[in-house]
């Protein structure tokens, strides 16, 4: 198979899962009454748990017995319906998230029952197997009844906590309640009245999906907020060491050592690891509250929200709980890469300055240096013209004897005429003999330096 060819076939297969839609398959058994348990389990490490949920999923459906037929599992969503003998259906829906993964549990009760209510659910011999992998976001008890929304004080009987908070939303219909507050179960209650005319499969899905939507990325934004709150005040504990270091370097660094350089560059190379540690998982925690803060925003405008009588509107809890949460995050990232930046910068200068000594040292040296050599030099020279004098007294000498010789055998009229004459003579054999030496010598040394000068190129 060509390339091509290999390229066209994973191009469709990228369209076809983009333009699938597996949750229609069990949207198609939705009808009211319903109640619906919801939880999110943040993952601490989603490349290793997210394949971990899904088998998580396939066990679950494995303990209700769900037939083949009734699965639906993909990369990142499944879905799985169980009916009842008494006509009580369950549906089971999974779905992984960049961050997160979540269940919603849909208890459709038979038309002969028609009745739900909070708590734990009442199909047939319901439990929930399996223990989630990760730290548990949100849990959410949600009722959706097709009857008119009931009088404050019923449901005051039905939501803890102190306040109530009521919205119509989507149409003239449709209303919700909820008191934000956990019930003894761990799960935030939430009745949603839809109207007889407006229990559709796809609408009460929507319905869903939006507050579970809602409160999953609420809570995601707010479990940061221990990690802020800490690492605001590591942040301002560096600040202030920075501030001291700044001070102290500013100074004295006109008249610091190289040990106190280096005493410096340590300690800041020091606080900038922590800090860029600190960047590092800061960014990784908090990087994406901008967009989930963008979710919830836009999630409640798309609800067309309106007040209730009796009640506090929704959103105020909403929005009070996170208006300037995003924003603190993001702030909090800049003040950290200032931070760093600011280290960055003062261990700059510092290796400047460092740099800028070796330099100084290094024109010393080579100052001495030069000044060595040219003490050598003028001793090579001194050293040479006495050599040549001693050269030509030793040839002096010599030639003085043989001059005694010559004259002893009367070949010589006056020996020591001759050995004055020959003086200049040994002078300058001397001479030459020194500097015919010192070109041997260069042409030597010349030649071990550039070895491939003299070779010819081949051919």
């Amino acid at each position: 198979m060509t390339e091509p060819e290999i390229i066209k076939r994973d191009t469709g297969e990228l369209i076809r899962k983009l333009h699938e839609q597996p949750h229609i398959l069990w949207a198609e058994h939705l009808q009211t009454p319903a109640h619906v348990h919801y939880k999110a389990i943040r993952m601490s490490d989603p490349p290793l748990q997210r394949p971990a949920s899904r088998d998580e999923f396939r066990s679950l459906l494995d303990a209700f017995k769900v037939p083949d037929d009734a699965i639906v599992i993909r990369d990142a969503f499944g879905s799985g319906v169980k009916k009842a003998a008494n006509g009580d259906q369950l549906i089971m829906i999974w779905q992984a998230h960049t961050e997160y993964y979540s269940y919603q549990i849909w208890h459709i009760p038979s038309p002969q029952a028609k009745k739900v209510t909070f708590g734990p659910l009442t199909f047939p011999d319901y439990h929930f197997p399996v223990t989630p992998h990760g730290v548990e976001v949100c849990r959410l008890d949600i009722v959706l009844m097709a009857e008119p929304l009931p009088s404050s004080e019923a449901l005051r009987a039905l939501l803890p906590g102190p306040v109530m908070y009521g919205s119509g939303i989507l149409d003239e219909e449709t209303s919700l309640v909820t008191s934000f507050t956990p019930d003894d179960h761990g799960g935030e209650r939430y009745w949603v009245s839809v109207g007889s005319g407006r229990s559709s499969k796809s609408y009460l899905k929507d319905i869903v999906d939006a507050i579970v939507r809602i409160e999953t990325y609420y809570h995601l934004l707010l479990m940061q907020k221990p990690l802020f709150s800490a690492a605001v005040d590591q942040a301002y504990k560096f600040e202030q060491v920075h501030l001291k270091q700044r001070e102290i370097i500013s100074g004295h660094i006109g008249h610091a050592d190289a040990v106190t350089l280096q005493r410096w560059l340590n300690g800041l190379t020091q606080d900038l690891l922590k800090t860029t540690r600190l960047a590092g998982k800061l960014h990784f925690e908090l990087s994406a509250s901008v967009p989930y803060d963008k979710i919830v925003h836009r999630t409640l405008a798309s609800l067309n929200e309106r007040t209730l009588p009796l009640y506090r509107p929704m959103s105020d809890y909403v929005l009070s709980g996170i208006t300037g949460v995003a924003e603190g995050y993001q702030q909090l990232l800049k003040r950290i890469d200032t931070l760093r930046s600011g280290f960055e910068g003062v261990i700059s200068i510092l290796r400047a300055r460092v740099d800028l000594m070796l330099q100084s040292q290094n024109l010393t040296l080579l100052a001495s240096v030069d000044k060595t050599t040219k003490s050598q030099a003028i001793l090579q020279y001194t050293v040479e013209g006495l050599s040549v004098i001693v050269i030509a007294y030793y040839l002096s000498g010599l030639m003085a004897y043989i001059f005694k010789g010559l004259h002893a055998m009367g070949w010589l009229p006056n020996a020591d005429i001759a050995s004055a004459l020959f003086v200049p003579l040994s002078l300058g054999l001397a001479l030459g003999v020194t500097i015919l030496g010192r070109k041997l010598l260069h042409k030597k040394f010349s030649g071990d330096l550039t070895p491939g000068s003299s070779e010819k190129p081949q051919a």
